[in-house]
Parts: structure tokens; sequence; C-alpha cells
């Protein structure tokens, strides 16, 4: 199944037939693959790979990085069909969502390359005479990269671009779930290296390994840079391992993502926006939407609608111009068993959720996309399952709306139909949304790179690929120059 593909990506066959590690297709659960898994003992020598090639990097010129970028942003748009491919066979992910994972990365490729002329600081007036303050940014170091199965490319693409660019080396710990396709991008990164012809070696490396390859990663100190992306859990244990040595994180965690619909909504427009937010990706988006807040005035008629538009959607494999295709493994179906069973026992009405083709697909797990209309915010409502399911809660009051969208742990994005003024902006407020994305008459899903990506609260705070997020990869340093031929001292303290 993915032999042809791995050869035109670049992988070389020992590199996924003699491995200890089995990897399957969500598709129809099968084994594709075989990998090695890495040992955690050998991520040090990794790690002192990578801070010798930083030590090189950091004197290139930006500019010169940035055309590193530039060359495998070409080598992308090349391997476009067959990585986007790759990414729907191993991660499940229908033809339009595989293609345009790669089109992110090429997108940030874009972004990337832009910026390597732009990482510029600030010029400060100084209180003392014949003096000249100013800001720099300077390279951090080595950069680990930990990912999960959902975006198994994109968020490598976000964060190694950019840390390139700022003059960094990578260390990429991917998903043990989705490894061949960070083969295939450490491949195609190597043909860019190739053409590039003087980058230090082991600028950017990709480690096959378990959870304990991870936890070296982020304990190592020589690693000033931990961006994780996952579960809340998983960042609950990251992040403070990291700041206990004082290194940096960007977390990007859970999500619980709501829709506000006002009853002056165009209903067209956000049943549109309902479809792809809540099913996209089979609901294993951070950003799926798992809320819909509906004014009661206009809540059947909604529901009618959302219910319709999931009769219609078709499920199966991702590669046949389905809209739906499988759940990543049984573990995450059993989740989303749970989470509607939990549902029921707390006054839920549950339509749909049932597993789907499993006589034609025994060991792969498809399902119907599932609506539950509950009483109110509940337990399970808090809770993040990361399945399609679309949680209904009903309300009167505009303010109660703005409650219930914040009233959860998670915080990354959230949005609002309206064509009501004072709604729109109020949601966009410091009053409003507490998420790290609020939108207006669009859905919580299909962020662009052009903005800083990322949530607050339970989601970790971090920001990832466009904006200013540039500087989390970057050390700040203020300078003072004098150019006078006196020493006067700030806050015009006199010391003789």
């Amino acid at each position: 199944m993915v032999d042809g593909l791995l050869d035109r990506l670049g992988v070389p066959a020992s590199a996924y037939t003699t491995g200890n590690h089995p990897v399957h297709t969500p598709i129809d659960g099968s084994v594709i693959a075989s990998v090695q898994l890495e040992p955690a003992a050998s991520v040090g020598a990794r790690i002192a790979h990578a801070q010798q090639a930083f030590e090189a990097w950091r004197n290139v010129p930006a500019p010169r990085r940035g055309e590193l970028i530039r060359l495998f942003g070409e080598v992308l748009r090349e391997h476009k069909a067959d990585l986007g491919e790759l990414v729907s066979v191993e991660a499940g992910k229908i033809t339009q969502e595989g293609l345009g994972e790669v089109q992110e990365m090429i997108d940030i490729c874009d972004f990337a390359v832009g910026l390597s002329r732009q990482l510029y600081g600030l010029t400060i007036a100084s209180e003392r005479p014949g003096h000249h303050m100013r800001e720099s940014w300077h390279p951090l170091g080595v950069v680990g990269v930990i990912s999960a199965f959902n975006f198994p490319v994109a968020v490598w693409a976000w964060n190694t671009t950019l840390a390139l660019v700022c003059g960094n080396a990578v260390v990429w710990k991917p998903s043990e779930k989705t490894p061949l396709t960070a083969l295939a991008c450490q491949a195609l990164f190597e043909k860019a290296l190739a053409r590039f012809g003087d980058a230090p070696q082991n600028l950017s490396q990709v480690i096959i390994g378990d959870r304990d390859a991870g936890q070296a990663l982020v304990d190592d100190p020589r690693v000033p840079l931990v961006s994780a992306t996952g579960s809340t859990r998983m960042g609950r244990e990251v992040g403070p391992r990291v700041a206990a040595r004082f290194g940096r994180s960007i977390l990007e965690l859970g999500g619980n993502n709501a829709m506000i619909l006002a009853p002056s909504a165009d209903l067209d427009l956000a049943v549109r926006a309902v479809l792809f937010s809540a099913v996209g990706t089979a609901g294993q988006r951070c950003t799926t939407l798992r809320r819909v807040i509906v004014h009661r005035s206009v809540k059947d008629e909604v529901l009618a609608r959302v219910q319709s538009a999931y009769g219609k959607v078709r499920i199966g494999d991702p590669r046949d111009g389905n809209l739906v295709g499988p759940l990543i493994d049984k573990a995450s179906f059993q989740a989303m068993q749970d989470a509607l069973a939990r549902a029921r026992d707390e006054g839920g009405q549950v339509f749909g959720g049932e597993r789907q083709l499993a006589q034609q697909y025994p060991n792969a797990y498809y399902v119907a996309p599932a609506l539950v209309d509950m009483p109110g915010q509940t337990e399970v409502v808090r809770h993040e399952t990361f399945a399609p399911i679309l949680y209904v809660l009903t309300y009167d009051d505009f303010e109660e709306a703005l409650r219930l969208n914040n009233e959860v742990p998670q915080g990354l994005s959230s949005c609002i139909f309206t064509t009501d003024l004072r709604e729109a902006e109020r949601f966009q407020s410091a009053a409003g949304s507490d998420c790290g994305i609020a939108n207006v008459n669009i859905g919580t899903s299909g962020a662009e790179i052009g903005g800083a990506f990322g949530g607050e609260k339970e989601t970790g705070g971090g920001r990832e690929s466009g904006s200013d997020s540039w500087k989390a990869y970057m050390r700040r340093q203020t300078n003072t120059v004098n150019y006078s031929r006196e020493l006067p001292l700030a806050q015009g303290i006199v010391f003789d």
C-alpha cells in the first residue's frame, strides 16, 4: 500500500521493512510497514549532533537560511500528491485534507522565507545623553518538536521552518502512530539540503521512538525549547518537566471548541460551517467543533438541519471521495462510545455515533458522526473527546451564551454566527470569548498560517505558525551603547 509512495518520496526500504514496531493504517487496520524504534539512550547523541549543527547554522545570514526553506517549499510542491496520499493512508484523512495539510507546509515555507528578511528588533530612546538602546533577536539553540498523529506533517513544518530561519537546529519526535510521514518529510528535507549545498549536517533530525525517547528530549538541558502538540494530559507532564530545568515550551493541547448560533444567524451558512468543523478529520482536529450553543428560538430548526446534513455524510475509505474517514484506532472508538454512554446518563439525547462498515473493515473503526442534545453543560461536555461528537446546548440570553462558551477548561477555538454587529464585537472583546481563536461567521476549524495559532487555559498558551510567533524560537537581547565621553547612570543616580 505504501511501498511505491515511500520510494518516490525518497525513503529507503530498509527504514520501513525491518523494524520492531508495526505501523497500521486506520483505513483497514492492516500492517503497512515496520519501523525501528530508537532507544531513549540514543537521544543524547542526536541532541549533541544538533548542537554542533546549531553552532554553525547560527552564523549563516538569515536570508541565506531562508533560501534553504525556499528550496524545501519547491521540493514539497513537487511531491505534494504523494505526501498527501501518504498522510491519508497513515492518518486516515480524506484526500482533500491530506493534500491540504501538505499545502499548509508549502504555505509556511513561503511565510518563513519572507520572515528570514524581517527578524527585526526595536530602537529604544535612552534617558541618558550620548546613549543608544536597542533590542536584538538571536538564535536560541536546539528546538525539540513532539507532534501528534492527527496533523502528522503540518505541525512539524510550522515549527521547523520558523526554527530554521531563526538559526536553530531541530530534533523531531513524531507520534508512534504516524512514523512513515515523518520519514518521508525527513527524506524530502534532505533533498532540499542537497540542492542548498552547504548546510551543516544534522540540522534537522527525526527520532522514531516511544514515550521514553520523547521524555529524554524533554528532559535534556541542551534543548532550550520544546514544542509539544497533543493532549492536555501530555502537556501536564511536558510543561513542568521543561520548566524544572528552566527551559521554554510551546504547548498546543486540547480544544473544546464552541459555536454560538444567534437568532439572527444565516442558518444556511452556519449549518455548512457546523458540518465541516464538527465532522472533518472524523472529529480528530484540535479545532474540531464540539459544542454548538444555539438560541432557543432557532434550536429546533438547527437540530433538524444538522441531522439532515449528517444523514447525507459519506463515510468510508478516505481515498475514495468520502467526506469522513476512520478514527485512528480502536481506543479512539471506545473513548467515543464511552462518552456517548456518559452523555445519555447525564440526560442527553443521542443521534448517530454508531460504528459503520464493521463487516467490510473488521479491524478499522469508522463511525457515524454523533449529535447530542444536552440539558446543560455537564461533565462529559466539558471533557474533550477526540471523535466526531457535537453537543447541542441552548441559551436564551447572550451573556449566558458567552458564559457557556468560556466555562470549559480548554480555550483554543471559538466562533459566533450572527448578523448583529454588537454581538459580533462583544464576542471578540476582552469580555467575550476567552479562546486564542475567536471567529465571526466562520467555523472553528481551518486556520490560515498567517495568524498565530494556539489557545489559552488548558490548551497550553503556546503560539505557532504566523504573526510574531517566530520570537518563541529566538532569544531577546537588550543592547545599550554609550557613544559619549561621560558615564551617566540611569534614574539619575550619582555614584562618585
